[in-house]
């Protein structure tokens, strides 16, 4: 089983800037899309964006233009750049493997590998 970790997360104030990290831990796992994902308490997770292995994404509307994911292949690293930040993003994020892109938006079966989620808190 593959385990992704994620890192970056913490306090920040509103406006402000985050950025998140999500790596395989310990395998040679090679990750092609992947998605962030959001949950906080007593809601449903929801799908904050996408990316493909060849770099082409998506994004939850009301993170347009604030929110940006990125990779780096060679390290194997995709990233969430997170730019004013409002204090409806609080939530554990997560990150989450897929073989392609379609996945996370349709029935397409596949792995599909989960981190641990990491806790943003935007503060006033």
């Amino acid at each position: 089983q593959v385990q992704l970790v994620e890192s970056g997360g913490g306090l920040v104030q509103a406006g402000g800037s985050l950025r998140l990290s999500c790596a395989p831990s310990g395998s040679s796992f090679k990750i092609e899309a992947l998605g962030w994902h959001r949950q906080v308490p007593g809601h449903p997770r929801e799908l904050v964006g996408s990316i493909s292995y060849e770099g082409a994404t998506n994004y939850e509307d009301s993170v347009k233009g604030r929110f940006t994911i990125s990779r780096d292949n060679a390290k194997n690293t995709v990233y969430l750049q997170m730019n004013n930040v409002e204090h409806g993003d609080t939530a554990v994020y997560y990150c989450n493997a897929r073989p392609h892109l379609a996945a996370f938006y349709y029935t397409t079966g596949g792995y599909d590998y989960w981190g641990q989620g990491t806790q943003v808190t935007v503060s006033s």
